[in-house]
């Protein structure tokens, strides 16, 4: 019998943003970091460093975006008072209440090479940042790799 060991791949996308509410969709780069690691089966992380942006998934379409932006809004208002804004003066802390509120990472199972998705399901980034931003995602991927076999 043969053992297949899994293993664990790292990488990472670059990206600009505007900031100010920005949604990305990440499935390119995504799609693009399984296919060069021949990702088979297992799980995908993907996470944000920093404190002011977020993960989730959503149906990347104009409406869906708008919705989710106006709700955010409702949530975490931009003109509300915030202590960090009186701490710290620079004006994102409903940056920072957002991108709790959203999260910094997903997990996505991975089978036969593809994100386990629905049909109208995006990952994607959300800037909350009141600035334009440069930011990194970062995906690990922990399963198994064609190519990746343990010995018998």
């Amino acid at each position: 019998m043969m053992v297949v060991a899994p293993v664990v791949v790292a990488g990472r996308t670059e990206l600009s943003t505007d900031g100010d509410g920005s949604i990305l969709d990440l499935s390119s780069p995504i799609q693009d970091f399984l296919a060069v690691h021949e990702a088979r089966e297992g799980i995908l992380v993907v996470f944000v460093p920093g404190s002011t942006a977020g993960i989730t998934t959503i149906e990347y379409e104009s409406g869906a975006l708008a919705d989710l932006r106006r709700t955010i809004e409702r949530i975490a208002p931009r003109g509300s008072d915030y202590a960090h804004d009186r701490r710290w003066g620079d004006g994102n802390g409903f940056s920072h209440v957002r991108a709790a509120l959203i999260g910094p990472s997903i997990s996505i199972p991975v089978q036969q090479g593809k994100p386990t998705l629905g049909t109208w399901q995006q990952v994607v980034l959300c800037d909350f940042d009141n600035r334009p931003r440069r930011r990194t995602v970062v995906m690990q991927f922990t399963g198994i790799c064609d190519g990746e076999a343990g010995t018998d």
